[in-house]
């Protein structure tokens, strides 16, 4: 024999509200959204990446090539102080990770990759691996 529960609209009404409420990011007024948007291009010989990562140092970039998959990750540090003469009217910081990855067509060749971080742009060069040809084995 089934069980019969009693549905109650209410109780889904309460679960949308809340779902994810408390996994959200913090975004404060006039704080800026930071994402890395890319753009990928491909030749025969390797695909060239150019993401934009404006306000990060060099030093808090960090990318990872497995196969044909690629991971860029940022640590984001911003702080802003504001005074007036002595006194200090206001101070805000923001510090957090971003990161995106995909994947490419073809695997990368991840000893020969090459990475350069200009005016908030990091350009990737991701050479690509030669495919292994295949052979006819014959059979005894």
């Amino acid at each position: 024999m089934a069980n019969i529960l009693r549905y109650n609209a209410a109780d889904d009404a309460v679960d949308d509200l809340f779902r994810g409420f408390f996994m959200r990011p913090v975004r404060f007024e006039g704080q800026q959204e930071i994402q890395i948007k890319i753009d990928v291009s491909e030749d025969d010989k390797a695909y060239t990446v150019h993401a934009e990562i404006p306000g990060v140092k060099k030093e808090d970039i960090h990318v990872t090539v497995e196969g044909s998959q690629v991971y860029i990750d940022a640590e984001v540090k911003n702080e802003k102080e504001v005074k007036e003469g002595g006194k200090v009217l206001r101070s805000e910081r923001y510090y957090g990770r971003v990161s995106r990855s995909f994947a490419l067509g073809q695997e990368v060749d991840d000893a020969a990759v090459v990475a350069k971080y200009t005016n908030g742009v990091l350009e990737l060069n991701l050479p690509k691996r030669a495919a292994a040809k295949t052979r006819q084995i014959a059979i005894q």
